[in-house]
């Protein structure tokens, strides 16, 4: 089957079902409707949100070690100061 971007998203993902207690399908209904968006998009976004989240921790402990010891972190601060990036924040 040829698919189309629309497609894509509809008829040619391959699906599967998952088994959640019936607040949180609730709950996730809830959310979707809020948005227009379908409990699997939901289920989709909040994975992400969550895959993003734990990232971000993981980064942020990683970091600390770093902090711990002076001279890495001062080799990391050099280091981030010879690092240019367009992203109009600094």
């Amino acid at each position: 089957m040829i698919c189309g971007v629309y497609d894509l998203y509809i008829n040619c993902m391959a699906q599967t079902t998952i088994r959640v207690d019936t607040e949180t399908r609730d709950r996730l209904a809830l959310m979707g409707r809020a948005v227009g968006a379908t409990i699997g998009e939901t289920v989709r976004d909040a994975a992400e949100a969550l895959w993003k989240m734990r990232f971000a921790r993981e980064s942020m402990m990683q970091l600390q070690v770093l902090r711990q010891d002076r001279e890495a972190w001062a080799d990391y601060l050099a280091e981030a100061d010879l690092i240019y990036v367009a992203d109009g924040i600094g």
